[in-house]
């Protein structure tokens, strides 16, 4: 082949690639504007004016720039700082229930021998295949009906305190500590419990920390359940409080906008201060060794 054909190739190579890049360049712009799109509407909506309804005539940039929205937020229901706090502190003793049972049981399905351990995590990972919707009836009846906790902060919190995809998610990550260093610990004096208070979590901050992220945030953005079991304006969470905003005819748009940006903080907050965890969390447990 001639100098000048393998030039030709290269260079009809070189166009190709190029346009496949400017293809896939495109489309991945696209897509992320797309993505982001919501997220910026909300923001910019929050600071319009509080007296928009939603409506056709609503534009994505608003014509007046202000801050009353936010100050209809607060000033609109007494309760607006409860719903933060009470989202707050459910989902912080979620996050917190979480990370101390569900690594505990993580720990003893992995490491520790014990009759029927085989049955008991084929049962987590069962439930862990039952979609959630199918368990809010007989939950809300035992909750609601027979323990009488409707209004409670126990009602918010009981029912996500441990997690079978948790226990599955730390079960899978201690399987691959080196069993050697539990043995060298027990044969040094130390019983189980120390063994994990004082090798196994400080080893396993990884996990920990993306269980606690993954947990807050569906602990946070949770509608559902808090709507099902919270009748008084006390007890809602900041999700379930944003409903006070949408009437039969009408919709107070830019205070409910200014309600989901104030909702939304967290998880900004949490995604850019730990967002290595994140990118762990795609593949933890997929490799184990």
């Amino acid at each position: 082949m001639s100098e000048m054909s393998l030039y030709s190739k290269h260079t009809r190579n070189k166009k190709v690639l190029y346009l496949r890049n400017s293809i896939l360049t495109f489309l991945l712009v696209l897509g992320a504007v797309i993505s982001l799109f919501p997220i910026v509407y909300m923001i910019m909506s929050s600071f319009g004016p509080a007296t928009d309804s939603a409506s056709a005539s609503r534009t994505i940039i608003p014509k007046i720039w202000t801050l009353d929205s936010y100050r209809a937020f607060f000033d609109f229901n007494k309760y607006s700082l409860r719903w933060i706090w009470n989202s707050l502190l459910v989902a912080g003793l979620v996050v917190l229930g979480n990370v101390v049972f569900a690594s505990m049981a993580g720990y003893a399905f992995s490491k520790i021998p014990f009759k029927g351990r085989s049955f008991l995590f084929f049962a987590v990972l069962v439930a862990m295949m039952i979609p959630y919707q199918v368990t809010q009836v007989p939950l809300y009846i035992l909750i609601v009906n027979k323990f009488h906790l409707s209004n409670t902060y126990a009602s918010l919190i009981l029912p996500g305190l441990v997690t079978s995809y948790n226990i599955f998610l730390s079960k899978q990550f201690f399987g691959g500590l080196p069993t050697s260093l539990i043995e060298s610990a027990k044969i040094e004096g130390c019983n189980q419990l120390n063994i994990f208070a004082r090798i196994v979590v400080p080893l396993s901050k990884t996990v920990l920390a993306v269980m606690a992220i993954n947990t807050f945030m569906s602990t946070w953005n949770t509608f559902f359940w808090p709507f099902l079991v919270t009748s008084k304006d006390s007890m809602y969470t900041i999700q379930v409080g944003l409903k006070f905003f949408k009437f039969a005819n009408s919709t107070l748009f830019g205070p409910m906008m200014a309600g989901a940006t104030i909702s939304a903080l967290p998880m900004f907050v949490l995604f850019f201060s730990l967002q290595k965890y994140f990118l762990e969390g795609v593949t933890i447990g997929a490799v184990k060794g």
